[in-house]
């Protein structure tokens, strides 16, 4: 991995939006609690309730479930606002309907910084995404490009939202990643953050995701070298 550069963290406020609840878990939610220390304000927008995600469990019952233990992970990095946008989860299409919740979301909370996943085709060689992390993190960037535009999804003044500006994008695990910030004082919270999805941590059986500390350590400390410190998370960076 070559050497990154220091994230920018000269903002104040960010609105993180996923398309599941774990998917900040795995390896942002440690960038999350060091930016909460720091006094920053972070609100969580997760397009789906991850219904689909326990094959033991109907998704009637997995939804509520998995809300619940988001929250509970928020709670662990200091993020006491997290908000649910009713997508279908494994159903998630790019298209207007998904950049209008973004852009909504934009512009209702007034993010300086905005956090999305990766929205590449794969993680790296031979490690496919996932149709819905695709799907998300394209409208994530294309809808913060819409809330900036008075004249798109002009409904949205008819809520009374004004359009808002964000500074910078976030893009979490992408292979094109360029900066990257030091979670190392804060990587246990990271790690406790994902433990608390215990229901769906037990329906992944012996895959390797299971196993927090070991699976968030593999990638953190790669990280961590390339920007000179024992762990760190990874982004990639836009500035609009």
């Amino acid at each position: 991995m070559a050497d990154l550069e220091p994230v920018d963290e000269s903002w104040s406020s960010a609105l993180a939006i996923v398309a599941h609840p774990d998917d900040l878990e795995y390896g942002t939610a440690a960038a999350i609690a060091r930016w909460t220390a720091q006094g920053k304000r972070v609100v969580y927008a997760l397009a789906t309730s991850g219904e689909a995600g326990i094959d033991g469990l109907a998704p009637e019952d997995a939804g509520p479930l998995r809300e619940q233990e988001q929250r509970a992970s928020a709670a662990i990095v200091g993020v006491d606002v997290v908000e649910f946008m009713g997508h279908q989860d494994g159903m998630l299409e790019y298209g207007l309907a998904l950049r209008r919740d973004v852009a909504r979301a934009v512009r209702r909370h007034r993010p300086d910084v905005v956090i999305t996943g990766n929205y590449h085709d794969s993680w790296g060689p031979g490690m496919l995404n996932q149709a819905d992390h695709i799907a998300l993190g394209r409208a994530v960037v294309d809808g913060v490009r819409d809330a900036a535009n008075r004249w798109v999804f002009r409904e949205l003044l008819d809520e009374g939202l004004e359009p808002w500006h964000v500074a910078q994008v976030l893009v979490a695990g992408s292979p094109a990643g360029n900066v990257a910030v030091d979670v190392t004082d804060h990587f246990d919270a990271g790690v406790a953050s994902l433990e608390a999805h215990a229901q769906y941590l037990a329906g992944l059986g012996d895959h390797p995701m299971a196993e927090p500390r070991e699976f968030l350590e593999s990638f953190a400390r790669q990280t961590g070298a390339a920007l000179g410190c024992t762990f760190a998370v990874g982004f990639e960076a836009f500035a609009f």
